[in-house]
């Protein structure tokens, strides 16, 4: 018998964010995020020391789920990111920049939690509120009858994450693969409520990424000895489908703690065949086409279906039931007992598929609200994160489908926004004043901390070196190479703003990011040439980033009004 040891007492750590740890860490968290972020962001590798996959990614979604972290202030950050990206899967590094940014500015300013909170919350409340509004002139809406906007938001997606390890005409490829299979999702009777089908993403890996492409419906892999045991398909209007989600193997299920009482004499092997082959029986007499199990079904089973011209392909998995469902028009049978009619399903065709040296049996539905997006990529760890990607920019499509709008990527919303609420604080304080009870200098002190907050994030976005600029008309961010000579006349160099909307050939006046500037009126409401340009922008998923921002600034409230953290030793 072990040792029994009395339990510690729980430890109370009071004010977690003022200690040497926390500021440490949070600035460590800070500058590996950030070092990830945008196009030209490093790579990071993941591993751990018992050996295991090496994983190499920029991916907000990777590095969350590989960093192992100890300190309660980081443990809220990082939960609140991973539940932002699980609901929306975009803007996770945006999140927790912006989140640690926004910590680290106000713990200097020493003003009580209480008052900070206050002015933040409406801070945000004022750009969600501008983000929302009509004038506002780094949002785009989108038209559903044009692909430009959609195609220019899964493209700066995917240029976002170099370890997918795509070259231009790759990067453009996949973006068109990538709406196709999203419009295969999209009903064609559709109404006011859309219900979307499924994108499902099957991996060629080793192959050219070129070689990737879309088809409507499933495709089951199957090995050559499957394939070999598939009789010839015959030519058909449609076929009869019977998808089992309960074994077929004829194997008893676990009784778990309880007994199973068994007469004299019976045969439990013999008694659970008797059952299957009554179950191919009524799959005969009800002329069925294709047998669709999720687990393994019994090779006298398979044999007997097979005589009777019924095609059988088993181990399909969980993950292909609710889209086959979708493709059949059926649920799964989870009995071994007497089927109704009711539970078949049908397809419009069936059909054997090969890509590289890999086989599949392809589904084709009669109405294609599922399709198959055959994935390639030159190596298992780009693969890797090109299905992530791909999954992000599907995702971000469907949000837009809920929201019908896009917005200005490249750091151009972020200095916007900052231009916007320096100018709206410096000439409107008397609301805020009145309805926050704070005085003048907190105001000022806030807004500038929230507006280096943004501008921190967006100057992340330059990894070289180089100078980052902001122009004093549309407040742009706008981005110079670095080295160059002293003589050179700076506002020449950068051709167009971050997102590409505008061009540096304007009559524009210049500064640098973070310096000091007089606040200024951005100018609001995008023309129609400008929106116009958008199949040459770089955009961001609204939804997704209007929710990162909400959660950076609730997550760094809660953090900042942390007193005490309770911690469990044993």
């Amino acid at each position: 018998m072990s040792r029994l040891e009395a339990k510690k007492p729980s430890i109370c750590r009071r004010e977690p964010l003022t200690g040497e740890r926390a500021g440490a860490s949070l600035a460590a968290l800070r500058g590996l995020l950030t070092s990830c972020y945008g196009p030209a962001g490093r790579l990071k590798q993941l591993h751990n020391g018992r050996g295991g996959p090496v994983a190499t990614t920029s991916h907000s979604a990777a590095l969350l789920a590989g960093l192992s972290v100890s300190h309660p202030v980081l443990k809220v950050l990082t939960a609140a990111v991973r539940n932002h990206v699980a609901c929306f899967s975009d803007g996770g590094l945006f999140t927790a920049i912006l989140c640690c940014n926004l910590v680290e500015n106000v713990q200097r300013l020493g003003l009580t939690p209480t008052t900070v909170i206050r002015l933040n919350k409406h801070l945000l409340s004022l750009c969600t509120r501008y983000l929302k509004s009509e004038v506002c002139a780094c949002r785009i809406p989108v038209d559903f009858g044009s692909t430009q906007i959609l195609l220019s938001l899964v493209r700066s997606i995917l240029t976002s994450k170099p370890a997918c390890m795509l070259i231009a005409k790759e990067i453009d490829h996949i973006s068109t693969l990538i709406l196709k299979a999203f419009l295969l999702t999209i009903p064609e009777n559709a109404q006011e409520h859309i219900i979307l089908g499924k994108s499902i993403i099957v991996p060629l890996k080793g192959q050219r990424v070129i070689d990737s492409a879309v088809l409507p419906g499933i495709l089951i892999e199957v090995s050559e000895v499957q394939l070999m045991k598939i009789l010839p398909i015959k030519k058909s209007d449609s076929f009869k489908v019977a998808v089992f989600c309960v074994s077929l193997s004829g194997d008893l299920s676990d009784t778990g703690e309880g007994t199973l009482l068994v007469s004299y004499g019976v045969s439990l092997e013999n008694a659970a065949l008797d059952q299957l082959f009554n179950l191919g029986k009524q799959l005969v007499s009800d002329h069925v086409d294709l047998v669709l199990c999720q687990k393994v079904i019994h090779p006298s089973l398979k044999q007997f279906l097979r005589t009777h011209q019924i095609i059988a392909v088993d181990r399909i998995g969980v993950s292909l039931m609710e889209p086959l469902s979708k493709v059949t028009g059926t649920q799964p049978i989870g009995s071994l007992g007497s089927i109704s009619p009711s539970s078949y399903g049908t397809v419009k065709d069936l059909c054997i598929a090969k890509f590289g040296c890999k086989h599949f049996f392809h589904l084709i539905p009669n109405k294609a609200t599922v399709c198959s997006l055959l994935l390639c990529n030159r190596n298992d760890t780009a693969w890797d994160e090109l299905k992530l990607t791909c999954q992000t920019a599907l995702h971000a499509l469907q949000l837009t489908v809920k929201e019908p709008y896009v917005l200005l990527g490249g750091g151009c919303t972020e200095t916007h926004l900052v231009a916007y609420i320096r100018h709206k604080t410096r000439n409107e304080p008397e609301s805020v004043l009145r309805d926050e009870r704070c005085s003048q200098t907190e105001l000022q002190l806030i807004t500038e901390a929230f507006c280096s907050a943004l501008e921190s994030l967006a100057g992340s976005l330059e990894h070289d070196g180089g100078e980052v600029l902001t122009d004093g008309k549309y407040g742009h961010f706008w981005s110079v190479q670095a080295n160059l000579p002293s003589a050179v006349n700076w506002p020449d160099l950068p051709s167009r703003c971050g997102c590409g909307l505008y061009s540096s050939q304007e009559e524009l006046s210049w500064s640098f990011l973070r310096s000091a500037r007089h606040p200024f009126p951005p100018q609001t409401c995008l023309s129609h040439e400008a929106k116009g340009s958008a199949n040459t922008l770089t955009l961001d998923c609204f939804t997704a980033k209007l929710s990162g921002l909400q959660v950076a600034v609730e997550t760094a409230s809660l953090i900042l009004d942390l007193s005490c953290v309770i911690e469990d030793t044993n």
